[in-house]
C-alpha cells in the first residue's frame, strides 16, 4: 500500500517579543508508525486586521518655546500658553503603532519684551508600547508607558517680536515661517475601559532656528508641550493570536486514534486468517462500496470564550463544503461544544450554539451550501468529546438524516 504522511512543523517569530511557553515535538505519521522529528517553539503570534485597533485622541495642554531668550526668566509665566491636540492612528501589533496628530495655539517668549506668534502643525509618530514588549501582551493592563518619535511640519504666522530678522529674497520682512521639526516624547496611558483611555504626554519638538522668525544664537529652537486628554478605541482593542502548539496535542490525540485502529486491524486480520484456514470458503465476487467519510473527520477549533473562526480553521470548513458538494445526497449535523473548565453550564450552552452557528453561516454564506442540508446541535459543556478539556472548544461534523 502507498504511504501517506502528515508533517506538522510550525515555527515563527514575533516582532519585539512574543509570549513564549515551551517547545513541543512535531510528528510525522506514516502507515505503520509515528515518528518524532524535531522541537517546535511554542510562541504566541499576534496580528491585527485592517479594521481593528484604530483610535482617536483629543487633548489639550500647555506649551513653552525655548528660543532666543534675551531676558531669560523674566515673566516666565507668560511663556506658558494653551495648546490643543487632535490625532488618529492604529496599533498594527500589540507593540508598535502609528498616529497622525495635529496641534496648534499661540507661543510667547522673551525678546527684550514679551514676543508672540501663532503656530499650527502636524506630526507623524511611531509609538512603542513598552509594557507589552517587556512584560507580555495584556489587553486589560491598566497603566502603560509609550515612548514615541515623530517628524512633521509647523506653520507660524502673526509674529510680533522686536528682533525679527528673517527676510524674503526681495528684501521684505517675512511674516510667516515653515519648519520641519523632529520630535520625541513619552505618553502615559491609563485604561478606563475597553473603549476609552486617559493619556498624559510630554513632547519636545526640535525646529530650525527660524521657528520664531529670528535667526541668531543657537541653531535649533525647541518647543516643549505637555498634553492630557482621552483616547477612543474604535471597536475596542482587539489583537488576534495564534500559537502552533495549541494544535500539537490535538494531532497527538489523532495519532493515538490511528494507533488504536492499527491494533484493531491487526487483531481482525489475524482472526480472519485463522477462520479462513479452518473453514475453506468458495470464492465470492464481492462488490465493495466505499463511502467517502474522511472529510467528516475535519473539525473546527476555537479560542477560549470565542466563536470566531480563525483563518487557520477556515480550511476545515472549506473541506466540509467541498465534501458536501461532491456528495449532494448527504446531509451534515454541525455539533458545537465548550470546555467545562470555563464558564457556567448555561453560558457554555449558548457559546457552543454560537460556534455551531458561525460554522453554519460560513458554509451557507461563503461556500454556498444549501441550508436545508445542514442542522445545528449545541451540546455546551455537558458533553465532552475529548478527555483534555481545552480540546472541547470545538465543532464536530457528523452525517445527518
Amino acid at each position: 500500500m502507498k504511504k501517506t504522511a502528515l508533517l506538522v512543523a510550525i515555527a515563527g517569530t514575533t516582532l519585539l517579543g512574543a509570549n513564549s511557553a515551551s517547545a513541543q515535538e512535531s510528528v510525522v505519521v506514516t502507515e505503520t508508525e509515528t515518528i518524532v522529528t524535531e522541537q517546535v517553539p511554542c510562541k504566541t503570534h499576534y496580528y491585527s486586521t485592517a479594521r481593528d485597533n484604530w483610535f482617536i485622541q483629543i487633548g489639550a495642554g500647555i506649551q513653552s518655546p525655548f528660543v532666543e531668550n534675551y531676558l531669560d526668566g523674566k515673566d516666565a509665566k507668560h511663556k506658558l500658553t494653551p495648546v490643543y491636540n487632535f490625532a488618529f492612528g492604529k496599533w498594527f501589533s500589540p507593540y508598535l503603532g502609528w498616529r497622525l496628530g495635529f496641534q496648534g495655539g499661540a507661543i510667547r517668549w522673551d525678546d527684550h519684551e514679551i514676543s508672540k506668534a501663532k503656530i499650527v502643525g502636524g506630526n507623524f509618530d511611531l509609538m512603542w508600547d513598552m509594557f507589552n514588549s517587556l512584560g507580555g501582551v495584556n489587553s486589560k493592563r491598566v497603566f502603560s508607558i509609550i515612548p514615541f518619535v515623530g517628524i512633521g511640519g509647523t506653520f507660524g504666522w502673526d509674529f510680533r517680536a522686536p528682533s525679527e530678522n528673517c527676510y524674503r529674497d526681495n528684501g521684505k520682512m517675512k511674516h510667516t515661517q515653515w519648519t520641519l521639526p523632529v520630535s520625541a516624547g513619552i505618553q502615559l496611558r491609563f485604561r478606563l475601559c475597553k473603549y476609552v483611555d486617559f493619556f498624559a504626554e510630554g513632547r519636545a519638538s526640535f525646529h530650525g532656528d527660524n521657528f520664531n522668525n529670528t535667526v541668531i544664537g543657537d541653531p535649533v529652537d525647541v518647543n516643549i508641550s505637555a498634553i492630557g486628554g482621552f483616547t477612543f478605541n474604535i471597536g475596542g482593542s482587539n489583537f488576534r493570536s495564534y500559537n502552533p502548539c495549541d494544535y500539537i496535542g490535538y494531532i497527538n490525540s489523532l495519532n493515538n486514534q490511528v494507533n488504536d485502529l492499527r491494533g484493531a486491524l491487526a487483531t481482525t486480520s489475524a482472526a480472519l486468517a485463522e477462520a479462513e484456514a479452518q473453514l475453506p470458503c468458495p470464492e465470492v465476487q464481492e462488490t465493495v462500496s466505499v463511502t467517502e467519510t474522511a472529510p467528516l473527520m475535519a473539525t473546527v477549533r476555537f479560542k477560549i470564550n470565542s466563536d470566531v473562526i480563525t483563518p487557520e480553521e477556515d480550511v476545515n470548513v472549506y473541506n466540509i463544503a467541498q465534501w458536501m458538494k461532491n456528495n449532494p445526497d448527504q446531509n451534515v449535523v454541525i455539533s458545537g461544544y465548550a470546555d467545562k473548565d470555563t464558564g457556567t453550564s448555561e453560558y457554555n450552552m449558548t457559546l457552543s450554539k454560537k460556534r455551531a452557528q458561525a460554522v453554519y453561516d460560513m458554509l451557507t454564506n461563503k461556500y454556498g451550501i444549501n441550508p436545508d442540508r445542514l442542522a445545528i446541535q449545541a451540546s455546551g459543556s455537558d458533553v465532552q468529546p475529548y478527555e483534555v478539556n481545552n480540546w472541547n472548544r470545538i465543532v464536530i461534523f457528523t452525517i445527518g438524516q
